[in-house]
């Protein structure tokens, strides 16, 4: 792919997805949401990919989308329109693939920004970051799936007071809100998030990317529904080979030679 505002790399199943707009704030114009769904969307289809580590370049994760390029615009509704769909595709792509999604979020994450973080499996957070929804502050309202995720994660009461405030939050609020999972030092993030990321790519992707489903999709169910759809992917796990290889290396006591080929 020809890439200029994104780096996409794969190595021994870890995906790493860099936002490469550094002197920008790594702001979302529509070149990046382009790039960003082309990436995902390969990603999605690709078997290879076992575990995507999303990060931003420099200092900061990403501030949201592009005022600047979008004050330049002749006609600004039909070019969001146009960021968007990529965008809310790659957020599409990111959330339904098997591989488990780890971001590393540093500096800021605002707007756009914090719609993509939140749109990863996992977040891991360096102590300084800081966290704001940003978009009613200038008259706007959010996208990439913010208004999907935040209630999921903080509650109805507090996902309201984060859209409507524009209360920023620092990395332990964000972490005793459940936007994070983890808050590690600055220095050592990227490592640790790519050291998360390498162990879950070694893991069955299959039976990952099917319970990440379960679990994103627990709440459009009733008890029952849910349950039917957890014995359908249980049985599906056992059938596959990870899950016999699981099993079996279990019971003699070594550890499992996992390989994610199969997907359900």
């Amino acid at each position: 792919m020809d890439l200029t505002t994104v780096r996409a790399e794969v190595d021994d199943g870890l995906a790493t997805l860099t936002l490469a707009r550094p002197g920008a704030g790594n702001a979302i114009d529509l070149a990046l949401a382009r790039e960003l769904h082309e990436v995902t969307a390969a990603w999605r289809a690709d078997r290879g990919v076992r575990a995507v580590l999303l990060h931003g370049e420099g200092p900061t994760f990403c501030v949201g989308g592009d005022l600047k390029s979008f004050a330049a615009q002749d006609d600004l509704p039909a070019h969001l329109t146009e960021v968007t769909d990529h965008f809310h595709a790659a957020l599409s792509h990111l959330t339904a693939m098997d591989a488990p999604v780890v971001a590393a979020v540093q500096g800021s994450a605002a707007g756009g920004g914090l719609s993509l973080a939140l749109g990863a499996d996992l977040v891991l957070a360096g102590a300084s970051s800081r966290f704001v929804m940003a978009y009613t502050a200038i008259g706007l309202t959010p996208d990439g799936s913010g208004t999907w995720s935040l209630p999921r994660l903080v509650g109805l009461r507090t996902a309201l007071e984060l859209t409507l405030t524009n209360r920023i939050l620092s990395a332990g609020d964000a972490l005793a809100a459940g936007l994070v999972t983890r808050v590690v030092d600055d220095d050592s993030l990227l490592d640790e998030a790519a050291a998360l990321a390498r162990g879950l790519a070694r893991g069955p992707t299959g039976a990952l990317g099917a319970a990440k489903r379960l679990v994103r999709g627990a709440l459009a169910h009733d008890i029952d529904e849910q349950m039917a759809l957890e014995q359908a992917s249980l049985v599906a796990a056992a059938a596959s080979a990870d899950g016999r290889e699981g099993i079996a290396a279990f019971l003699e006591k070594r550890q499992p030679d996992l390989r994610g080929e199969d997907r359900w």
